[in-house]
């Protein structure tokens, strides 16, 4: 399934081209996990500051947070601070979907550096974004006795030259910063916490900037990117990470709807959010007639005070009108999708889409994330032109959107851009790039095992994986006339794809029945062949086939056959039993009267499981 937009390409059976694209995806990987172990390595040599352990001030800035912290939160605020800790220079990634409360961690792991005395620096990709990170911490530090300033456009050169000057005499504490704060004329006196907001976002010049000011300074990087459990996971013996899935308490999911165009609808929508005293963006993605669809919403709503925002405006007329309406100098803001990244604005809770159907998935998701901020019910309405026929694609994607409501489902926008982009972000455009030739599941299968290799596992200590085909002769898939829908069809197939024991089997199996009533037989054959193919894989089987009247195993070379699997064999199967010894050692079955070829395949690879569970701690060297 290819990113938005992206036919995925097919290669040939037949042809090299796949092992290529496997060879060069593996080798970039290796870079990266190499890369970032280096880092690591020198890190663990350098000498940072090691900060003290919470003291009673930090207990009680901590309690002052006006809202109830989730699990999340409090796991990486430790996490954070216990790396602040310890001698060695932090380098820490803190990753979490749009509005979960990444900036309040910040502030916490901010006030410990600031409590010893040495300085933090904060680094923001917009000047938007730093007055909105400006205003955050300056309330949340209000009443500490910490000096703390802002370095961007929005203060004269007099100004800057001012926090230029207490910057390196220690008279501001915090500074909150554009790539100004890279500027050579920019020095601290005492650097104790850098923080990174979207690093993604700087440019290259500004990254070796960056890598300058962060030698021997704890450092940490936020990203607003929901990444995959299975990424993390894969890339957590690589760096260190911190992930917040939980979403904040009060937070309500957007109520979003899919419709016709409509003047009344819209009039409608406008006039409710703003008699609960609530504010209003409208996305119109085209800089032609952007103010034809402003004055249409003045016509609409007469009461309402409409400014237009669009990218080829100059910097200083952008940003005063985006100031004025976060301020609340206007009501609806009609915008390209320069809104599309880390506003936050939580008295904005009605969001208009115009022809939505012409948007990504991902972007209708990260335009969406603008709104709900705060713990009042949201609105998003996705508008196409009247009588437009959609195409099915389209169709598909504004009914995902709809049906993506739930918290965190940035992790479920599932296996579609969203992962795919995301992980781009995280790792870089080029391994992003190498995701989307090979996939997502098999880069995390990779990057798992270039970070055992670099780590000095030797892949004979690694558990056995072959990859198994299985041709058993039997019809092994979800039908169409059972699974109607596409996504749920993909998102079922990835859950019975890793179906390994009993249990999962049977867990499976419940859910399908309790979903979509009886399964027919083709898709309880494709929870037999996917159990099949799991065990078979970590017993080291490459074949399971059937020939005639028999099934019959074949072994790569690391295979789990030992002395008590053959025992287990001949007790449980006699004669009807055949062993192939060899450097690809072969097992064959002759499949009983009443029984099949996946029941016939189960029985043997369970019994061979069973022997080598019963075999001793020190196994002796595989069967040839």
């Amino acid at each position: 399934m290819g990113s938005e937009g992206i036919e995925p390409k097919i290669n040939r059976l037949s042809g090299t081209e796949w092992q290529q694209t496997k060879a060069r995806a593996k080798a970039a990987i290796k870079d990266m996990a190499e890369e970032y172990i280096q880092l690591s390595a020198k890190r663990q040599l350098a000498q940072g500051h090691e900060f003290g352990p919470d003291t009673v001030w930090q207990r009680e800035f901590e309690d002052a947070f006006p809202y109830q912290e989730t699990e999340d939160q409090l796991r990486c605020a430790e996490e954070i601070k216990k790396d602040m800790q310890r001698p060695v220079p932090m380098d820490r990634l803190l990753c979490g979907d749009v509005g979960y409360g990444k900036t309040e961690v910040a502030a916490r792991a901010i006030f410990k550096c600031l409590e010893e005395g040495k300085q933090a620096a904060v680094l923001v990709p917009t000047t938007i974004l730093a007055n909105q990170h400006y205003n955050t911490f300056k309330d949340r530090f209000a009443g500490y006795p910490f000096n703390v300033e802002m370095l961007s456009r929005f203060r004269t050169d007099r100004q800057q030259d001012e926090i230029v000057d207490k910057l390196k005499t220690g008279e501001v504490d915090l500074v909150v910063g554009t790539h100004r704060l890279l500027s050579k004329d920019v020095e601290f006196k005492d650097l104790g916490l850098l923080v990174i907001d979207e690093e993604q976002r700087f440019g290259v010049e500004h990254k070796e900037a960056i890598k300058k000011l962060r030698e021997n300074v704890d450092v940490l990087t936020l990203s607003a990117t929901p990444i995959p459990r299975t990424l993390h996971m894969s890339l957590i013996g690589v760096r260190d990470m911190s992930v917040i899935e939980e979403p904040p308490e009060d937070r309500y999911p957007v109520q979003t709807y899919v419709m016709e165009q409509d003047d009344e609808l819209i009039a409608d929508a406008v006039k409710r959010e703003l008699g609960r005293g609530g504010q209003v963006y409208v996305v119109y993605n085209r800089v032609r007639g952007i103010n034809r669809v402003a004055d249409r919403i003045e016509e609409l709503v007469p009461e309402a005070r409409v400014g237009a925002a669009h990218g080829q405006m100059g910097e200083k007329q952008l940003e005063d009108v985006m100031m004025d309406f976060t301020s609340g100098r206007f009501d609806v803001l009609v915008s390209t999708t320069i809104i599309e990244s880390g506003l936050d604005i939580p008295n904005v809770n009605t969001l208009i889409v115009m022809d939505s159907d012409r948007y990504g998935l991902s972007q209708l998701y990260q335009l969406r994330g603008r709104v709900g901020r705060s713990s009042r019910m949201a609105y998003a309405y996705l508008f196409y032109k009247k009588d437009k026929v959609l195409t099915e694609v389209a169709e598909k994607r504004l009914r995902a959107i709809k049906e993506f409501t739930e918290f965190g489902s940035g992790f479920r926008v599932a296996m579609r851009d969203l992962e795919l982009r995301g992980a781009g972000n995280i790792l870089g455009v080029e391994q992003s790039g190498h995701m989307l030739s090979i996939g997502y599941e098999l880069y995390c299968r990779l990057v798992e095992e270039a970070a055992a290799e670099l780590k000095g596992q030797k892949p004979e200590e690694a558990p056995i994986k072959a990859d198994t085909q299985v041709e058993l002769g039997v019809s092994a898939y979800i039908p169409e006339r059972y699974i109607s829908d596409e996504f749920t069809r993909l998102s079922m197939y990835k859950r019975i794809s890793s179906i390994a024991t009993d249990e999962d089997r049977l867990e499976v199996e419940g859910e399908l029945i309790d979903r979509f009533g009886d399964p027919p037989a083709e898709a309880e054959n494709l929870l037999d062949v996917a159990m099949i193919r799991n065990i078979a894989s970590s017993l080291g089987v490459s074949r399971a086939v059937r020939q005639l009247n028999k099934v019959l195993l074949e072994f790569d070379e690391r295979n789990a056959l030992r002395p008590e699997a053959f025992a287990a064999l001949m007790d449980e199967f006699g004669p009807a039993l055949t062993i192939y010894g060899g450097l690809s050692p072969r097992i064959s079955l002759v499949i009983k009267k009443n029984a099949t070829a996946c029941s016939s395949a189960l029985s043997l690879l369970k019994t061979i499981q069973k022997g080598v569970e019963d075999s001793p701690a020190e196994p002796e060297a595989p069967a040839h």
